[in-house]
C-alpha cells in the first residue's frame, strides 16, 4: 500500500508543474494592465507606471518572471494581492474553507438520496418506480444551477418565507458572529449567540440542495447501474443459492462490490463541486472561494488569480489521491496490481 500511494505522489508531480505553467500563461493572456486597473481610471505618469511594473516584477522576461514564481511556491510563498498587500495564502483559506464546508454538505446530501435511490431504482428494475427515479435523476442532472437556483430562492425564500435568501449568516442579527478559521459553522457554534448556529445553517440549505443536484443524479444513475452489473456476477447466485436471505446478500456481496464503482463517482464529483462552485457562490452570495478568484480577476489581481486557481488545483489533486487510496482499500486488486 506504501508503494501505491508513494507512486501516486510521484505523479502529481508533473501535474503540479503544469498546473504553474497554465495558470502563470493565461492570466498574462488576459487584455490589459495591471498597473492601469490598480491606479484606477486616472491617467498613469509613465515614470510611475515603468516604477510599478518594476516593483510588481513585471518588467522583466516571460521566462525570468516564470522562474521567479516557481522558485517563491517552492519555498511556500504564495504572493500578495497588489490591492490590499494581504498573503494570497491567506485570503485563500478564508473563503476556501465556506467553500469546502458548502461543497460537503452538497456531497452528503448527494451522496445519501442518491445512493438509496440507485440502490432502489436497481431493485425494482422494470418498474414504474425505476422510471420515475430515473427520470427525475435526468431531469436533476439538466437543470442548470443558475436557472434552479433562483426557482428555489423564490419558492422557499420569497414565496413560503422558510428560509433566507442568500449570504451564510442573517448580519443584521448577529453583528458580533466572526468565522473561526474560516468557518461561519464553527464560529456560530462557538459564539454565545443563542440562534446563530441554526441560522447558518438555514443559509447553507438552498446553496446546498441547488449544488447537489448534479451530483446526486450522477451517483444514482452510477449506483444503480454498478448494482445491476454486480447482481449479474456468479457469487451473488451462489449466495442467494445458499439461502442467504435478501437484505444480508445485498448489503454484504452486492453493496461491498457495487461501491468501487460509486466512492470514484463520488470521489470525482466532489472534485467537481469545488470546481464548479463559482456559479452557486454567486446566485447565493456565498463568501467563498469562487467570488473572491471573480473578484481578483476583475481587479487583475495577479497573485490572487493566477495562485488561486493552482491551490484550488491543488486542492482538486489531493481529493483525486485520497479517492486513489480509498479505492485501492476497497479493491485491494487495484494495489497489488501496482505493486507487482
Amino acid at each position: 500500500m506504501i508503494t501505491f500511494i508513494i507512486r501516486r505522489l510521484l505523479l502529481l508531480i508533473p501535474v503540479f508543474i503544469g498546473l504553474t505553467l497554465s495558470t502563470f500563461a493565461l492570466i498574462r493572456l488576459v487584455p490589459g494592465d495591471v498597473v492601469e486597473v490598480m491606479m484606477g481610471e486616472r491617467a498613469v505618469n509613465p515614470e510611475l507606471h515603468a516604477a510599478a511594473m518594476k516593483r510588481l516584477g513585471l518588467d522583466k522576461p516571460i521566462l525570468v518572471q516564470y522562474w521567479d514564481y516557481l522558485m517563491r511556491l517552492l519555498h511556500g510563498d504564495f504572493g500578495k494581492s497588489f490591492r490590499d498587500q494581504m498573503p494570497v495564502l491567506n485570503d485563500f483559506f478564508a473563503h476556501f474553507v465556506p467553500t469546502l464546508e458548502l461543497a460537503l454538505s452538497a456531497m452528503v446530501i448527494a451522496s445519501i438520496i442518491g445512493v438509496t435511490l440507485g440502490i432502489i431504482a436497481a431493485l425494482r428494475r422494470g418498474s414504474w418506480l425505476d422510471y420515475v427515479l430515473m427520470t427525475g435523476a435526468l431531469a436533476g442532472y439538466s437543470m442548470p444551477i443558475y436557472l434552479l437556483g433562483p426557482i428555489l430562492t423564490g419558492i422557499f425564500a420569497h414565496a413560503l418565507g422558510w428560509l433566507p435568501i442568500s449570504g451564510v449568516i442573517s448580519v443584521t442579527k448577529f453583528l458580533d458572529v466572526e468565522p473561526w478559521h474560516g468557518s461561519w459553522l464553527l464560529g456560530a457554534l462557538f459564539s454565545d449567540q443563542p440562534g446563530a448556529f441554526k441560522d447558518v445553517l438555514s443559509h447553507f440549505v438552498l446553496p446546498s440542495i441547488a449544488l447537489a443536484t448534479i451530483p446526486l443524479a450522477t451517483i444514482a444513475r452510477m449506483t444503480r447501474s454498478a448494482i445491476l452489473e454486480v447482481l449479474g456476477e456468479d457469487y451473488v447466485r451462489t449466495a442467494k443459492a445458499k439461502g442467504l436471505s435478501p437484505r444480508r446478500v445485498i448489503l454484504v456481496h452486492v453493496l461491498r462490490n457495487a461501491l468501487i464503482t460509486v466512492v470514484t463517482v463520488i470521489g470525482l464529483q466532489m472534485g467537481m463541486l469545488l470546481a464548479g462552485a463559482i456559479l452557486t457562490e454567486t446566485i447565493f452570495s456565498w463568501p467563498g472561494v469562487g467570488n473572491w478568484l471573480l473578484d481578483g480577476f476583475h481587479h487583475r489581481d495577479y497573485p490572487i488569480v493566477q495562485n488561486g486557481i493552482l491551490l484550488v488545483a491543488c486542492a482538486l489533486m489531493i481529493v483525486s489521491l485520497l479517492v486513489d487510496i480509498l479505492y485501492g482499500l476497497i479493491n485491494p486488486r487495484i494495489r497489488t496490481a501496482n505493486d507487482q
